[in-house]
């Protein structure tokens, strides 16, 4: 099982410090990081905690999923590892060229 650990459903004011707490109490937490909107900075409601066992994972999902923090009934689920965008040939991304014109002579 991955260490790493997807927390969904979260008070937007929750903060790293409450979920380092919150996590501590099925092992040890490793690191946490809440995803947060780059243009506001503000908490988009989910975030990823790293726990520092596999062992520790599984009792945090056991002991945390469908738990109440704040007004929330949060999900504890292993993370799943991030898609890799697909690389299409040319520069342009399978879109038209800046302009909307082709090349002269092609």
């Amino acid at each position: 099982m991955s260490k790493e650990l997807y927390v969904g459903n979260l008070p937007y004011e929750t903060n790293e410090g409450d979920l380092q707490r919150l996590f501590t109490v099925a092992g040890t937490v490793t690191s946490v990081h809440i995803i947060t909107d780059p243009e506001t900075g503000e908490s988009k409601g989910c975030a990823y905690v790293r726990m520092a066992t596999a062992e520790d994972a599984r009792e945090a999902i056991e002991a945390l999923d469908e738990a109440l923090v704040g007004d929330r009934v949060i999900t504890v689920s292993v993370a799943r590892p991030q898609k890799q965008p697909q690389k299409r040939p040319g520069g342009y991304k399978g879109k038209s060229r800046p302009g909307g014109r082709s090349r002269p002579g092609r």
